[in-house]
């Protein structure tokens, strides 16, 4: 790591979901023998999957609209939706919304990250794991455990700043949130090839139609909808596929994992944070 990188600073990007250490020897991160999509926040300094990386203060936050979960019973499986909640502004009439309302909270959860590069040389691959900790009580119903979730600024600034805090501080961080709202949403979901709002939308149980839609969802499914009439369609064919799957950057021109990995380096601990006059 450059000794004067500034690890306040942030970068966005994309990385692969499934962390592959950087020790990986096998020539295709498909090979890897073990999941690790989630990481146990009580046993992540004790596996080597993501022990190194997290003590390299391989750190990030990982941006999402909400994560689904779902509750096992007799009749099936049924899935919820969970999320932040939403302001004053997001509940207000449709009107003021559209003045006032920034967008939605979007979910914060704890990663840790690592950067993988083939044996036989090539591009460097980024990917992450999601950490997890006991459910809270409220969602607790649903599954016995959650994403560890960034409840604010605070919480995110100390997170991502590897250098000015340490490991052993920064995972004090990672403990269940009780400020988390969530509904039951349709089987619909189930299908990872349906990705449209009515995944979001909340059903009554029992008589599994939609609940009459609150000042809230309204906004929140009308934005969703706009976004996704901006982007075009994706066909089964432009699913994600695990194997291979790697990221290329777009141009030559230095991208944001070129500026990521200046800050990393192949050993040490995390380079002292810059100091600015």
């Amino acid at each position: 790591i450059q000794k004067d990188a500034d690890s306040s600073e942030r970068v966005l990007m994309d990385m692969r979901w499934g962390l592959i250490p950087s020790w990986f020897k096998k020539d295709d991160p498909s090979k890897m023998q073990f999941n690790t999509s989630n990481c146990r926040s009580d046993t992540m300094l004790k596996k080597s999957s993501y022990k190194g990386a997290l003590l390299k203060g391989k750190r990030c936050v990982v941006l999402a609209d909400g994560f689904y979960e779902w509750q096992q019973h007799g009749g099936g499986n049924q899935p919820y939706f969970i999320y932040f909640p939403q302001s004053k502004d997001a509940a207000a009439e449709e009107k003021e919304a559209d003045e006032e309302w920034r967008g939605w909270r979007l979910l914060t959860m704890a990663g840790i990250f690592d950067c993988w590069e083939p044996p036989a040389g090539g591009e460097m691959l980024y990917t992450y794991t999601i950490i997890t900790v006991d459910a809270s009580k409220d969602v607790s119903f649903i599954h016995h455990r959650m994403p560890a979730i960034l409840d604010g600024d605070e919480a995110i600034r100390k997170w991502l700043d590897f250098a000015e805090v340490p490991t052993q501080e920064a995972v004090k961080l990672i403990q269940p949130t009780e400020n988390i709202v969530f509904h039951p949403v349709s089987t619909f979901v189930n299908s990872v090839r349906n990705n449209t709002p009515e995944c979001l939308a909340p059903i009554e149980l029992g008589a599994k139609k939609e609940v009459k839609a609150t000042p809230s969802s309204k906004v929140m499914l009308g934005w969703l909808k706009n976004s996704q009439e901006g982007s075009p369609q994706k066909n089964e064919n432009d699913l994600p596929r695990w194997t291979s799957q790697f990221i290329h950057s777009p141009s030559p021109k230095k991208t944001s994992a070129d500026i990521l990995q200046q800050w990393l380096g192949k050993e040490g601990e995390p380079a002292a944070k810059k100091r600015k006059a």
